[in-house]
């Protein structure tokens, strides 16, 4: 018995600085590559950007000069603080990239991002997260479809508000074969980011503060 318990004690050891031995090896491997990750996903994040506003129509980096939304002071479908982007040329904006959540998407939630021109027309839509059906509603997706390139230039003049719906609506964006429910949820959620856009318009266009350092967290007078 004396041995067994010697040798249940030994082993327990050994396991403990395995253990321990394991948890400083993936504690060292993430120190030393957390910074690569973060460059990583920066460029990843910038890429998506750049896909809505080209860099040859600005002269900042959209990704250090953002505006914090809050959920709750905004109509954009949000559950929880997102950043939106503002493209300057000089000290102009020329267009903003807009996080928008269609909730009502046939699997959940379908995240977005919208840019907006100075002018109120669409640069881009691009789809960031969904969990829509593969075949079917997983065509919001640019990798799967070209539809979502058909916002580009829209505004809410053109269509005019009726026209912010799909075909089976009576709307002027075409609908996928055997689902209308994400379509639909999608061309709602951007004519609800053309709407913010057209609401802050003042204080997104307006000339940028000096050192461009982002603008306060949006809050209830927004």
């Amino acid at each position: 018995m004396q041995l067994l318990g010697q040798s249940i004690t030994r082993n327990s050891a050994l396991l403990a600085l395995f253990a321990l031995f394991t948890a400083l090896l993936i504690g060292g491997t993430w120190l030393a590559t957390r910074d690569t990750i973060a460059l990583e996903q920066r460029h990843a994040e910038e890429k998506a950007l750049l896909e809505i506003v080209p860099r040859e129509r600005h002269d900042n980096s959209m990704l250090d000069d953002t505006r914090m939304l809050q959920p709750e002071f905004t109509d954009l479908g949000l559950r929880e603080p997102r950043p939106l982007y503002i493209a300057r040329q000089g000290n102009k904006a020329v267009a903003v990239i807009v996080p928008v959540v269609a909730r009502d998407g046939y699997s959940g939630d379908i995240e977005l991002i919208v840019g907006v021109n100075a002018d109120g027309s669409i640069a881009g839509v691009r789809t960031v997260k969904h969990r829509e059906t593969p075949g079917l509603g997983d065509k919001v997706d640019l990798r799967k479809s070209q539809w979502i390139l058909d916002f580009t230039g829209a505004s809410l003049e053109n269509p005019k508000p009726a026209g912010w719906a799909v075909r089976k609506d009576g709307g002027s964006f075409d609908q996928f074969t055997g689902a209308t429910i994400t379509p639909r949820a999608v061309v709602a959620a951007v004519q609800r980011a053309l709407l913010y856009v057209q609401r802050e318009r003042t204080g997104l266009f307006g000339p940028a503060e000096s050192g461009r350092d982002s603008a306060p967290e949006e809050g209830p007078t927004a």
